[in-house]
């Protein structure tokens, strides 16, 4: 089925009846925009001359951006560090009018934040001020009550595990959120890194890029050959008991398989600004979709034009609905 522009429509009209919950790592996105205009005499290195810097929500926080620019509600449950940044993260989430009821704020930690240093539309430098380890049992445990609190108040129509690797999550609080998540009927969806990939059993969407996959499942595979991906990938759904797994592949588009068919969309055709926060569009647009009863050529197809467009833009920006109806 080829989508239409009326069908997109639909969609979107369904996800402003949804509610979204976003578990994972949050960050602040930080840039720092100016003119190179000589090199430095103390190092062969570009000298930026800085004209503006700019806040934005990273991470976790990106997705409940993607989610409410869909239409959706979204619910963010993470952690922030009580400090300056933190501070400047809930003024963030005020001004875009998202809640602050899930955010636990802790003195051990430091909140993430990721400076970009861009010149002339380019990607010159990132330096990234963050803590990675375990947020601690306590913490955890304050975090899955907030979880199961919001899920209690709030109708939840999808669940998503947004995994930075930078402590917020961990295996026994995913096996426990997934447990409630199958009792009350909520689908989950994952966007995974590295060290908890084999900890999401049981979901319903899985969606690594292909660096992610690879390495998650240590195996050594060319991206161009899709039947050694079919494979690798068919054994690891039903190894792990996942409904649909969703594999990017950047510039090769989007593979998308359940345990009777897998389908390859080649990717769209752009100019490709930066490709920072594609994944978390699609996995915002991928979890409405499942939620909304989407096949898996639909989920994979507005998905994969999602994750295109915001690649236009420079920085992490969400998805633009009517940029996405445009495309129909």
């Amino acid at each position: 089925m080829t989508l239409k522009k009326a069908d997109v429509q639909k969609y979107l009209e369904a996800f402003s009846k949804m509610k979204v919950l976003i578990i994972g790592d949050v960050m602040i996105d930080s840039y720092l925009i100016g003119k190179v205009n000589r090199i430095s005499p103390e190092a062969p290195i570009p000298i930026v001359s800085v004209s503006e810097r700019e806040y934005r929500l990273g991470g976790a926080a990106n997705v409940a951006l993607n989610i409410r620019a869909l239409g959706a509600k979204a619910f963010l449950c993470s952690i922030i560090g009580k400090d300056e940044k933190g501070k400047i993260f809930k003024e963030l989430l005020t001004a875009k009018s998202l809640s602050d009821e899930g955010i636990i704020v802790s003195n051990s930690r430091k909140t993430t934040v990721k400076t970009r240093v861009i010149s002339g539309g380019q990607h010159l430098l990132r330096v990234d001020d963050e803590h990675s380890h375990f947020v601690g049992n306590e913490i955890s445990n304050m975090l899955f009550n907030n979880v199961v609190k919001i899920i209690k108040t709030h109708k939840i129509d999808a669940i998503i595990f947004e995994d930075y690797d930078k402590g917020v999550l961990s295996e026994e609080l995913i096996v426990e959120i997934v447990a409630i998540a199958k009792e009350k009927n909520i689908p989950t969806c994952v966007d995974p890194k590295k060290n908890n990939f084999y900890f999401y059993k049981n979901v319903n969407l899985f969606k690594p890029n292909f660096k992610e996959f690879t390495e998650g499942t240590k195996s050594d595979i060319d991206k161009i050959k899709l039947d050694v991906l079919e494979t690798h990938a068919k054994e690891f759904l039903i190894n792990q008991g996942i409904e649909i797994l969703m594999i990017t592949l950047s510039e090769q588009g989007i593979f998308i398989a359940d345990k009777i068919q897998n389908l390859h969309l080649p990717a769209e055709i752009r100019d490709i600004s930066d490709v920072s926060g594609a994944g978390d569009t699609v996995i915002s647009v991928a979890a409405l979709l499942l939620a909304s009863g989407a096949s898996l050529k639909e989920i994979a197809n507005l998905s994969n034009i999602a994750g295109g467009l915001v690649c236009e833009k420079t920085g992490v920006v969400p998805i633009d609905p009517k940029e996405l109806l445009n495309e129909f």
